[in-house]
């Protein structure tokens, strides 16, 4: 065969490889950051969750004080009725 032919096929092989090698660690590095991502979206979902909860004990409490301040309204509006 002829060296320039043999060149050439050696530098398709070469091309070939390292074509394919590039895309493997590109897929590699790609997988990596996506599962890395999800695992952040999942903690910031956690913590969107742990937040509702939050803002439905806070309304509970809210609505607690409210009760609480209005039962102590009344009895110091009885405590001064019974004064007078």
């Amino acid at each position: 065969m002829d060296t320039a032919l043999i060149s050439a096929l050696i530098a398709f092989a070469g091309s070939l490889i390292g074509t394919f090698a590039g895309i493997i660690t590109s897929s590699k590095l790609t997988e990596y950051r996506l599962k890395e991502l999800e695992r952040k979206v999942e903690k910031h979902n956690s913590l969107v969750d742990r937040m509702y909860l939050l803002e439905d004990r806070m309304n509970l409490n809210d609505e607690r004080v409210r009760s609480a301040d209005s039962r102590l309204k009344a009895l110091e509006e009885e405590r001064n009725e019974g004064k007078n």
